[in-house]
């Protein structure tokens, strides 16, 4: 399958991102990881990406040399229930964006996506990549309305 590589260019001014409500956003440190990975697990499901099983996933993330905790963004409902997430690499990368199936169309995901350019501009990147499966057109069109580009 092949990928198409967006940017999004963080030189100029950025969208204030907006938390929806009930929503916040909880530290890696205080999440549960199997909670993350089951929420990267129904996300993925209907297409778009895929994770391996827990222990091929947790282990290869946090011994990354390029994870760092602060840049995994996890929204949560008022109960500590992971709704979705938003993980960069410290290059400036977003390795994943999801939302739960259940939380969709409720502006989680540009929440999130905002939050992970505003995050990333203030580490002092000038650019934040993806990649996104080529024929997964509902992402591609919604990070070409959020501002990415296809790039080569």
């Amino acid at each position: 399958m092949s990928a198409i590589r967006m940017r999004k260019m963080l030189d100029g001014p950025l969208p204030a991102p907006t938390a929806p409500s009930g929503i916040s956003l909880q530290p890696f440190p205080k999440s549960d990881p199997l909670r993350l990975h089951e929420l990267l697990v129904s996300a993925y499901a209907q297409g778009g990406g895929s994770v391996g099983d827990f222990d091929h996933w947790f282990e290869p993330l946090v011994t990354d040399a390029e994870f760092d905790p602060e840049l995994m963004l996890i929204a949560v409902d008022a109960t500590g229930n992971p709704l979705g997430l938003a993980h960069c690499w410290t290059s400036g990368f977003l390795k994943d964006l999801v939302v739960h199936p259940d939380y969709r169309n409720r502006k989680i995901g540009s929440w999130l996506l905002y939050q992970a350019f505003a995050t990333i501009k203030m580490r002092g990147l000038d650019q934040l990549d993806l990649k996104v499966l080529a024929d997964n057109i509902a992402a591609r069109r919604f990070y070409a309305r959020h501002g990415m580009v296809e790039v080569a």
